[in-house]
């Protein structure tokens, strides 16, 4: 298995990574606009009081789904890593089938989880 491996539907690694990276410009992006849009209509400290969780609520969905996909980019590179080690010969530092089950179940979970 290597990076260009398709993991799922029509995604490999190297996608899945692109992904990470755009997700997150693309949050950046949004949180930014979110609070540059917010910021006029802030004049009183009510006004503050009652903009400020709502920011608050969406970064903390928008960390909550970017940890999903770098969970999921961390247990696929385990994966790539001892299947190219596995592959070299060489059955050091790899995954034991069980290992590999547990890593492949947290992944679906995750993937349900971001469902």
């Amino acid at each position: 298995m290597d990076k260009d491996s398709l993991l799922f539907d029509d995604k490999s690694f190297s996608d899945l990574l692109r992904d990470v990276y755009q997700n997150t410009k693309k949050k950046e992006n949004q949180i930014n606009g979110l609070i540059d849009q917010l910021k006029p209509l802030i004049r009183t400290m009510t006004d503050a009081s009652l903009m400020v969780p709502l920011i608050k609520e969406y970064l903390e969905i928008s960390v909550k789904n970017d940890d999903n996909l770098v969970r999921l980019t961390g247990i696929i590179q385990r994966l790539l890593v001892t299947s190219s080690k596995e592959n070299a010969g060489s059955g050091e530092l790899g995954l034991s089938d069980a290992e590999r089950k547990q890593l492949l179940t947290e992944a679906q979970s995750i993937l349900d989880e971001s469902k």
